[in-house]
């Protein structure tokens, strides 16, 4: 788990969110009213939902934002982590204690952490094919 996350209030606009993002060096940001998540916002939230669909730079971050946040317990342990990414199609789990936010796990942590790099792409491979229609994966050659 990584315990530094960038977090925002839902109220601030798209585009102060993707600046966030810029200034940190990040992909996400958890948007929190006091220590509480309430959505999260990534950058392909923010290509997808906003550029790509000619909305205001200006809207609230809460009206792209994935609601509710998928979250895990500190005690969580990897592998059930690792299956609830696969089961909510995500590549990162807000790590709360109660309704506090206390981290975020993504699968480039569980690469880094378990050292197996198989088991991160096997991993990325699950979580993509679960959000995509089947037509993207097929052997080559074949329809």
């Amino acid at each position: 788990m990584t315990e530094s996350v960038v977090t925002a209030p839902p109220t601030r606009t798209v585009r102060q969110i993707a600046e966030l993002m810029r200034e940190r060096n990040v992909g996400s940001v958890v948007l929190v009213e006091g220590d509480r998540p309430v959505g999260f916002v990534t950058d392909r939230d923010l290509a997808l939902s906003v550029i790509a669909d000619g909305r205001d730079h200006g809207d609230h971050a809460n009206d792209h934002a994935s609601s509710p946040v998928i979250s895990a317990g500190a005690d969580t342990g990897l592998e059930e982590a690792a299956e609830m990414m696969v089961r909510h199609a995500v590549r990162r789990l807000v790590v709360v204690d109660g309704e506090r936010l206390i981290g975020i796990i993504t699968l480039d942590d569980i690469a880094s952490r378990t050292g197996d790099a198989e088991l991160a792409q096997q991993l990325s491979t699950r979580v993509t094919r679960a959000v995509m229609p089947d037509f993207f994966f097929h052997e080559r050659g074949e329809r």
